[in-house]
């Protein structure tokens, strides 16, 4: 039948027919949602907004230890916040389940917490400073807690704030001492470890002083001086002997005594000299006369005598004039020949002299006599101070030999001593370079750690605190109502047109044709009785009875969910003006 209603007369007439069981689904539906409305428990919300202020200190000059984005920060400190443990002690602090619930389990409580409890960042657009593009930043977060009851909601917000404040200032407090800590340990490894290569370093130029590096050319420098003054040595020592050999040929020239004259002014010899002019005169008697020749045998008794005073025969004097009698008889060989009478005579006083040479003893003097020459002791003295002079000639040029050696060993060790020199070094420049900056990073964090203990670097501030939640978060009791009111509606009228769509009847003159092909020739209206009157009357009733419910209904409504009846009327007076009256 429905494709046979065309008119919007045709739909007034199923509202009118229909009109009791639309008002009825109505109200039953209508109802509904005000009971669901009033019903639902209210919840209610409590929000912090806590700032992100930056350190009152340019970073420039103070450079903080914590380095991480805010909202990286703030995730950090919410997984702590949110422990176990934390979240357990605000719910026994503020009795936040009943018993009920609790008899659940810790697992269900703190599930119910963790979903109460929300987090929102704030964002805004800033600038970065170091790629100077837009960009989003957090500069703070709401933090807000949700709970049956409105004290609850608000103390429990509080109580997170203080939480999340805390934790803020215990993990960036934190965070400075551990960074502060690091640095000194290490600081102080870098410290004994460049006194380890200090002492290596000490040991090892103690140990090759002479092959330093930075000692190389000065050591060729002493080295050149050593030569120097080892050449003036030796030509200092040559220029000794040679004096000391002058020295020597003048003093076998005098006599240590000085001369001595008898009372006829004859002068008298020593035993010395006696028995030189003896040695000598015996040559040459030799040389004439036979072993048995009483002046021969005279000359040897006094020549005997004068040994044992003088106390032995002087070989030297013996071998010198040997060598005189070896020389005059070579030079004679070669213009005489061996039977000549000068080269007999010679050979013999060479026999005579090599024989005595034989039995000569060792000349020793039995008393040692003082010269008393004045020439004598001056020379003798000139020749001590120059063999003393040699003697000092001598110990010097030992020990510039001894410099020179050492000079020379130090150069040839240079390059082994160079090479791990330059790695002690090495490592000395390297430990200290790091010490410094190690040095330099532990004094910034400690100007950190203290700007964080005065509370001068990035921080939290409460800006706007937890207020007690006047009205409830949720539910919506007005779109719930609403909600409600459309939907009765639409159930009423779809209730109606199923009703229609459902029935076979013949409703009204246009279906009639509809169906005929022709139109009626009469239409009979209908006809009430007294129970049809009947009917309408209590119809009647019912209409007035429902708009009177739904009059107290929604004057409950306005009551609850709008504003209270008595401040309405003061609302109501006021905006018509007679609230002076």
């Amino acid at each position: 039948m429905e494709e046979d209603i065309k008119g919007i007369q045709d739909y007034i007439q199923i509202l009118k027919r229909y009109k009791n069981k639309m008002l009825v689904t109505f109200i039953i539906i209508f109802l509904l949602a005000i009971v669901v409305a009033v019903k639902l428990p209210a919840i209610y919300k409590s929000t912090a907004t806590i700032l992100i202020e930056q350190q009152e200190i340019p970073q420039d000059l103070v450079r903080s230890t914590v380095t991480s984005y805010a909202d990286q920060r703030i995730q950090v400190i919410s997984q702590r916040v949110m422990s176990t443990a934390n979240l357990k002690a605000v719910i026994e602090k503020f009795n936040l389940f009943s018993d009920k619930n609790k008899s659940q389990g810790s697992a269900v409580m703190l599930a119910e917490m963790r979903e109460a409890i929300k987090l929102e960042m704030v964002s805004a657009d800033v600038i970065d400073p170091q790629s100077g593009r837009a960009t989003q930043a957090t500069i703070a977060f709401n933090l807000s807690f949700t709970s049956k009851s409105a004290k609850s909601a608000q103390q429990v917000a509080n109580e997170l704030v203080s939480l999340y404040l805390n934790e803020n200032l215990k993990r960036r407090t934190e965070a400075a001492t551990e960074t502060t800590d690091f640095l000194q340990v290490e600081a102080k490894k870098l410290a004994e470890r460049i006194t380890e290569v200090e002492t290596e370093l000490a040991d090892f130029k103690e140990a090759n002083a002479a092959s330093l590096p930075e000692l190389q050319q000065l050591n060729m420098q002493l080295m050149d001086r050593a030569e120097q003054q080892l050449i003036e040595v030796d030509r200092q020592t040559n220029s000794l002997k040679e004096r000391k050999l002058y020295l020597n040929a003048e003093l076998a020239q005098i006599n240590p005594s000085s001369a001595t004259y008898s009372a006829t002014g004859e002068r008298i010899f020593g035993a010395e000299t006696r028995l030189k002019a003896l040695q000598a005169e015996y040559v040459a008697l030799a040389a004439k006369y036979a072993k048995t020749h009483p002046d021969i045998i005279k000359i040897k008794r006094e020549i005997s005598a004068l040994e044992k005073e003088v106390g032995g025969v002087d070989k030297s004097e013996i071998q010198a004039q040997l060598q005189n009698k070896k020389a005059e008889l070579a030079l004679l060989s070669q213009r005489y020949s061996v039977n000549h009478p000068d080269v007999k005579k010679l050979k013999h006083s060479i026999r005579s002299l090599e024989t005595e040479l034989n039995k000569a003893t060792v000349y020793k003097p039995v008393i040692a006599k003082k010269a008393n020459n004045p020439a004598y002791v001056q020379l003798q003295t000139q020749l001590q101070a120059v063999n003393a002079e040699l003697r000092a000639m001598k110990s010097s040029k030992q020990r510039l030999l001894a410099k020179l050696e050492k000079y020379e060993a130090g150069l040839l060790k240079a390059p082994q001593v160079e090479r791990k020199y330059k790695n002690l070094m090495r490592d000395y420049d390297n430990a200290t370079v790091k010490y410094r900056e190690v040095k330099a990073k532990q004094m910034e964090a400690e100007m950190a750690q203290s700007m964080e203990k005065n509370r001068k670097g990035e921080r939290f501030t409460l800006i706007e605190p937890p207020l007690f939640p006047e009205e409830p978060f949720k539910p919506n009791r007005k779109a719930i109502v609403f909600l409600g009111f459309v939907l009765a509606l639409g159930a009423a009228f779809g209730l109606a047109l199923l009703k229609a769509s459902l029935e076979s009847g013949i409703y009204g003159a246009r279906q009639l044709t509809a169906i005929t092909g022709a139109p009626p020739l009469m239409i009979i209206p209908y006809i009430e009785n007294e129970e049809d009157l009947l009917k309408i009357k209590k119809s009647r009733y019912r209409i007035i009875y429902s708009l009177l419910a739904c009059i107290t209904i929604a004057t409950i409504l306005v009551h609850l969910l709008i504003m209270p009846l008595d401040v309405l009327w003061y609302v109501v007076l006021r905006k018509l003006g007679l609230d002076t009256l």
